[in-house]
């Protein structure tokens, strides 16, 4: 189990995806079969519901660290902009009167 979770993780965002269509597409197959009769498709539909699981789970994580790295990455230019901007000029309450 930890080699599969191994290869998993190493693999990047688009070989993640492919992966996670082809065992949605797995999990298809297996359940026709499972229909049918046949009793080994139930292992196998078992085994590929935790790997499209632990997909699922890694392709999250890195949408969650990708956004949160834009939020870091915005925050950090607005306050930029802000400490390069100019100071406003307040008229006092005594000048209006």
């Amino acid at each position: 189990m930890p080699r599969r979770m191994d290869k998993i993780r190493e693999a990047g965002v688009n070989e993640l995806a492919a992966q996670q269509k082809e065992l949605s597409e797995t999990i298809f197959r297996l359940r026709f079969q499972l229909s049918t009769g046949q009793a080994e498709a139930l292992k196998r539909l078992r085994e590929s519901k935790k790997d499209l699981a632990r997909v699922n789970t890694l392709l999250r994580a890195h949408e969650l660290s990708t956004a949160s790295q834009a939020q870091v990455a915005a925050a950090a230019a607005v306050k930029a902009q802000k400490s390069s901007a100019a100071p406003r000029s307040r008229k006092s309450k005594k000048a209006k009167a």
